[in-house]
C-alpha cells in the first residue's frame, strides 16, 4: 500500500523524462546520470506506489495505462511547483503579486481590458496574460499557470479542483462586407446558409467554430465553409475581401470597422456564453479584488451600459 511519504520531487522529473525518451539510456544521459541509478530511481517509485508504470520489453518502454494516467498527474504537480517557485521569486524580488488570466480573443473586446486595467491599478499586482482555449485554461489553472480564465465553452470533465461560471449570454452578430445586400437589416440562418462562411478559429476543438457550425446543423441547414483562421482579425479581414461572412460575438461591434457590417439575427435566441474557470479554493485578497471589478461588469453588461 502507497504510504505517501516516498515519492519525491526527483522521482516525478525523472519518471516523466523516462516517460518522454521511452529509453533509459537516453533519458539518463538527458539527466545527466547514470543509467544504473536511473533504473532503480524508477524501480523504487514503482514500488512505492505499487504499480507498474513500464512495460520492458526487448525494443524498450511502454507506458501502462496506470503510467499514462500518472504521467498526467506528475506533469501536473511539476507544473504547479515551478509556476509557484517562479512566483515566489516575483513577490521576494519585487513585492508584487502575479495575477495570471486566461483568455480567448473573442472575449477581449468587452469588459475584460476594463479588468485588466483596474487590476493594474493597483501597485502590489502584476497582471500576466495568457491567449488559452478554454480546454487550456483548464489545465493551467491545475498547473497554476493562470489564476482566473474567460472562454467560451463548457468543459465537461473539469476534475475536482476547477469549476466554471457562465457570466452572461451574449448575442451573435453577422459580419458582412459593408455593401452586402443583407447588410441592410436583420438576417435569418437560411439566408446565411447560402454563402461561404469564414470560421475561426482554427485548430482541435471545442472552439467558437463549433459553436458557429452548430447553430446551423441544429437547424438542419448545410454550410460551405471557405475558409478556417486562427483569429478573429483575420476573419475580419476576408470578410471586408468579400470571401464569406463570419458569425462573431456581439461585443465584436465595437471594433467599428468602415469595411465591415455587423447585423443582428432575426433569431435573438442565438448567443453564445462567457465562461469564467477559476480554481475551488479559498480566495486570496486579490482574487477577492478581481472578482468584485468583475461583478460590477458583468451587472453593467446585463443591464446595457458597457464600461
Amino acid at each position: 500500500m502507497y504510504s505517501g511519504d516516498k515519492v519525491e520531487l526527483r522521482h516525478l522529473r525523472y519518471f516523466c523524462v523516462v516517460a518522454d525518451e521511452l529509453n533509459l539510456t537516453r533519458a539518463a544521459e538527458k539527466l545527466f546520470i547514470a543509467q544504473p541509478p536511473l533504473t532503480r530511481q524508477i524501480k523504487q517509485l514503482e514500488e512505492e506506489i505499487g504499480v507498474a508504470l513500464f512495460v520492458r520489453e526487448a525494443r524498450g518502454l511502454s507506458l501502462t495505462p496506470a503510467g499514462e494516467y500518472f504521467l498526467k498527474q506528475a506533469v501536473c504537480i511539476l507544473e504547479k511547483v515551478d509556476n509557484s517557485v517562479e512566483e515566489t521569486r516575483n513577490v521576494a524580488d519585487h513585492g508584487r503579486v502575479v495575477f495570471s488570466i486566461g483568455f480567448v480573443p473573442s472575449v477581449f473586446y468587452g469588459q475584460l481590458p476594463s479588468l485588466v486595467r483596474r487590476l493594474r491599478q493597483r501597485s502590489n499586482i502584476e497582471v500576466v496574460l495568457h491567449e488559452l482555449k478554454t480546454a487550456e485554461q483548464v489545465e493551467a489553472l491545475k498547473t497554476g499557470k493562470i489564476d482566473i480564465g474567460f472562454g467560451r465553452i463548457r468543459v465537461p470533465d473539469l476534475g475536482s479542483d476547477v469549476e466554471q461560471t457562465v457570466l452572461f449570454q451574449e448575442p451573435i452578430v453577422v459580419a458582412l462586407p459593408a455593401s452586402h445586400p443583407l447588410a441592410k437589416q436583420p438576417v435569418k440562418m437560411e439566408d446565411l446558409a447560402k454563402l461561404p462562411i469564414i470560421l475561426f478559429p482554427s485548430g482541435q476543438g471545442p472552439n467558437f467554430a463549433d459553436i458557429c457550425l452548430g447553430l446551423f446543423a441544429l437547424r438542419a441547414l448545410d454550410i460551405k465553409v471557405t475558409q478556417q483562421v486562427n483569429d478573429l482579425q483575420t476573419a475580419l479581414g476576408l470578410v471586408a475581401s468579400e470571401m464569406g461572412f463570419s458569425l462573431v460575438p456581439e461585443q465584436v461591434r465595437r471594433l467599428n470597422r468602415d469595411d465591415v457590417a455587423f447585423v443582428r439575427l432575426e433569431d435573438k435566441s442565438i448567443t453564445t456564453p462567457v465562461v469564467c474557470s477559476r480554481r475551488k479554493e479559498e480566495n486570496s485578497e486579490t482574487m477577492e479584488f478581481a472578482l468584485s471589478i468583475l461583478d460590477e461588469l458583468v451587472q453593467n453588461r446585463l443591464t446595457g451600459r458597457y464600461p
